[in-house]
């Protein structure tokens, strides 16, 4: 399913984060240290190769709401967005915490002019929030960023089942109708 929304596609599939292809950068749910880890973070740095770590070094720690960019290296994509969410019922405001990675990550990809970014539902796994809200935050957070967006054209949410896709469809709905 996909809206558009000020000239700004944006899709919800379930699928692999780390087998974008076409998208100049994917958005990693990274920990605190960009280190691998399980999850999206996993997947993406076994995809990327070992350079990923390395360079995500020099930019660790970062903040919950924190977004920092990275060369993909064997991604299919040109970049790596890192961004850290909270996790949910200890990282306060989480509701601000996770709309600012969205924001962040979105001025990441304008400041290198780039025309489309594919994201995961950030801290809905391990960080634990809940899966419908902190769509209504991310999505709700595209919506209102896209009148602002001037090279980014194409947003894609990839989910990590059918079912949290189909969660996210509705939300799309619900917030463009």
């Amino acid at each position: 399913m996909e809206r558009t929304v000020q000239g700004v596609r944006i899709e919800c599939i379930s699928g692999d984060i780390a087998g974008q292809q076409g998208f100049d950068a994917v958005v990693n749910a990274a920990n605190a240290e960009l280190r691998p880890g399980g999850g999206v973070a996993g997947a993406i740095h076994r995809a990327a190769g070992p350079e990923l770590d390395r360079a995500c070094r020099s930019l660790a720690p970062i903040r919950p709401g924190d977004a920092v960019l990275t060369p993909a290296f064997d991604l299919p994509n040109d970049w790596v967005i890192h961004c850290l969410g909270p996790v949910h019922g200890r990282d306060e405001p989480a509701d601000e915490l996770l709309s600012q990675c969205y924001r962040h990550a979105l001025e990441r990809a304008e400041e290198k002019g780039l025309a489309s970014i594919a994201f995961p539902a950030l801290s809905t796994g391990a960080f634990g929030f809940p899966l419908e809200e902190a769509a209504k935050i991310a999505l709700g957070t595209i919506v209102d960023e896209a009148p602002r967006l001037q090279s980014v054209h194409h947003i894609r949410f990839v989910l990590y089942s059918q079912s949290d896709a189909e969660v996210h469809e509705h939300v799309l709905e619900r917030l463009t109708d």
